[in-house]
């Protein structure tokens, strides 16, 4: 009979205690719920659906790669033509036409802000080799144009006057050695230059799996490495999956190099789904990874920083899942996303590029079957949806 009391005395007891923990539960899940619904506080866009204006001369973009803002706020834009056009597309280019139009435009367009073409040239010249497959483009504090490539054979990188005057050539075509070679590269994604010091930060690339730094002015390599600031590995790491624990070197490709203003260096490793950051003198200083199970292309293309004095966030292209993700620096935290797939303003097809602009415009570029450039106009800093938050259309 004592148990049986001591048994009715616990039974309400562990009742009450199993609702408090139940109201707990509940708190929490809707707590968080508020918390997803009130949002985040992170940048504001809304796509311009009429920037850019037309290109004159009947002229067409092809697989749209690589970007960059210079200091006149002018959008650098490198493309791909002939092999990212359709014959009908060029039809006025074949010999012989087989219509009034179009023709592919110059490898490198330069917008005003206005969406104003400005500049265009490019192409084969006496005294270098052009990249079989152009690909990224900076402009740097200098005004010098950088170009590189990632065609089979392009192991190499080019420097240029704005107007298209050849500088200097790092590199020879079909030279390449892997990830330990100290004159040639290997299918460079993309270059940045760093004003302090005058070193060319270089994501090398498409074969070789390095971030490679040299002399600006004579081309000469000061030094490289590989993720985790390991030394670089070309050893073949087969398919990314998920589910095993993070490679130790990179994948290709090592698709973006940029360097913040207080001194670290962010690299997109693409296929690994992450951003690793290091010291300028490649110490390793942490990571983040976005979309984990992403496969194919992976979800880290290239990134942005906006143009607060601390670049407190990171805007990351996201080709494979057509996004521009927004990330925290400081934590890489992705705190919220934009765009969705589609032909439309707003939508991505292989968004391949980004870069912002002195009042903090976004710009982006698309390649495959994208073939455009689009402008985000900024609208400051607020609340945002966590997670997602669609299409950007304008609101007015």
């Amino acid at each position: 009979m004592k148990n049986l009391a001591v048994t009715r005395k616990l039974v309400p007891a562990m009742a009450l205690a199993a609702s408090i923990g139940a109201l707990g539960v509940g708190q929490s899940l809707l707590q968080r719920q508020a918390e997803a619904q009130s949002g985040v506080t992170a940048p504001m866009f809304e796509v311009d659906p009429l920037w850019p204006k037309p290109l004159p001369n009947n002229w067409l973009l092809g697989w749209t790669i690589g970007l960059w803002i210079d200091e006149q706020d002018h959008i650098w834009v490198i493309h791909r033509g002939a092999g990212g056009l359709h014959n009908n597309e060029r039809g006025a280019e074949l010999n012989p036409p087989i219509a009034e139009c179009c023709r592919t435009a110059p490898p490198v367009l330069v917008y005003e802000p206005g969406g104003g073409l400005v500049r265009s040239w490019g192409g084969p010249g006496e005294g270098y080799e052009w990249p079989q497959s152009n690909h990224g483009v900076h402009v740097d504090y200098k005004g010098n144009v950088w170009i590189g490539g990632n065609g089979a054979k392009d192991a190499h990188v080019l420097k240029f006057t704005k107007d298209g005057k050849f500088l200097m050539q790092v590199g020879r075509f079909g030279a390449s050695g892997g990830s330990n070679d100290s004159e040639n590269f290997g299918r460079v994604a993309k270059i940045w230059v760093d004003p302090k010091t005058d070193e060319a930060y270089i994501a090398d690339g498409y074969g070789n799996k390095r971030i490679a730094v040299i002399d600006a002015n004579t081309g000469k390599m000061k030094r490289f490495w590989g993720a985790y600031g390991n030394k670089p590995d070309d050893a073949n790491l087969g398919p990314y999956d998920p589910k095993l624990p993070p490679a130790q070197q990179f994948r290709n490709p090592v698709h973006c190099v940029e360097r913040s203003n207080d001194g670290f260096v962010y690299v997109c490793d693409r296929a690994n789904n992450r951003i690793q950051v290091f010291t300028a003198e490649g110490k390793f200083v942490k990571e983040g990874i976005y979309a984990k199970n992403t496969l194919g292309s992976g979800s880290a293309w290239d990134i942005a920083f906006t143009r607060d004095p601390e670049q407190r966030f990171i805007l990351m292209a996201d080709g494979q899942n057509s996004r521009v993700r927004i990330i925290v620096r400081e934590t890489l935290e992705e705190i919220t996303a934009f765009g969705a797939g589609g032909r439309q303003p707003g939508q991505f097809y292989g968004v391949h590029g980004v870069a912002t602009d002195s009042k903090g415009n976004l710009y982006t570029t698309e390649t495959y079957e994208g073939k455009r450039v689009q402008k985000f106009v900024y609208k400051g800093i607020g609340t945002v949806p966590r997670g997602y938050q669609g299409v950007l259309w304008p609101r007015t």
